[in-house]
């Protein structure tokens, strides 16, 4: 072959590996374009134990509606005008010194058709416009705060079951995370009929909300923070209690209230930590706490 014809023939191959080349690279960015992403149920760390009632989004079930924030998951009942249960992860990451905001007010969020709970529907019952998350529990920044102040992280509390038992536990709890802990904690109300300043009542703002029987709350102590479900064994700590919707009770230690997470389960009809595996849950869910 002529040494030009060689030349132009190497040339040409050459050209071919470099546009070849170019083009494999400009196109292989469109195979990685389209990304799985993740549902907010499946991303927010206050639902890593689980979805104790299985609430969704579905506005077909409005007493069972979910509600993913930042700060917190709760499962809303429409019927009862509060939440079914409150959610939430409780690590040194939230706490701070951001003020108390004492903004109550009703959830934008909820879907339509739902009666947006205002704080005067409280006003003059008897009963202490009692947080599930505590403010205390969201001191990092106001917002954080603020979202706490959102109606359906309220339900009716006695003054004594709010200001007492309720508040000890509180405060007892984010102790636990000055030693460092980190904390999954779910609560809520149960039954109907409650005891305020006022004397027994079974709602308030003509019916459209439901005073509690009682409160309830569970808390899984990690020793370790950021394992997670992982970090969750036979002998991880939980602590469960019952308090009475009542008053007669500011004194009394929240100790007096303990119960084991089955006994809370039975009251409410909800399947608590249902993400922890089924033979941790059989040793932890039967045990009162003793500490």
């Amino acid at each position: 072959m002529p040494l030009i014809a060689r030349f132009w023939t190497v040339a040409i191959a050459l050209l071919l590996v470099i546009f070849l080349g170019y083009t494999t690279v400009a196109q292989s960015p469109s195979s990685t374009v389209t990304e799985l992403i993740p549902t907010k149920l499946s991303t927010s760390v206050h639902l890593l134990l689980g979805n104790p009632s299985n609430a969704s989004e579905n506005t077909a079930d409005l007493d069972n509606y979910l509600i993913t924030k930042p700060q917190y998951a709760l499962s809303y009942n429409n019927s009862k005008g509060i939440a079914n249960w409150v959610s939430w992860n409780l690590s040194q990451s939230w706490l701070g010194d951001a003020p108390r905001q004492n903004d109550f007010r009703p959830d934008r969020e909820l879907p339509k058709g739902v009666y947006k709970v205002t704080p005067k529907d409280y006003t003059g019952s008897g009963f202490d416009r009692g947080h599930m998350i505590s403010s205390e529990d969201r001191g990092a920044n106001i917002a954080d705060n603020s979202s706490t102040f959102l109606m359906d992280n309220i339900v009716p509390q006695s003054p004594d079951n709010n200001r007492g038992p309720w508040v000890q536990l509180e405060t007892y709890s984010r102790n636990l995370i000055k030693q460092g802990k980190e904390l999954y904690i779910i609560a809520g109300g149960a039954g109907v009929g409650g005891t305020g300043e006022n004397g027994a009542m079974t709602t308030l703002a003509n019916g459209k909300v439901t005073v509690p029987a009682s409160t309830w709350k569970v808390v899984v102590v990690l020793d370790q923070p950021d394992l997670g479900i992982k970090g969750i064994s036979n002998s991880t700590r939980v602590i469960s209690v019952v308090v009475p919707n009542s008053q007669g009770i500011k004194s009394q230690n929240w100790k007096t209230f303990r119960k084991s997470v089955d006994e809370v389960e039975t009251l409410t009809g909800y399947d608590l930590l249902s993400n922890v595996p089924e033979e941790i849950q059989a040793v932890i869910e039967g045990k009162v706490d003793q500490e």
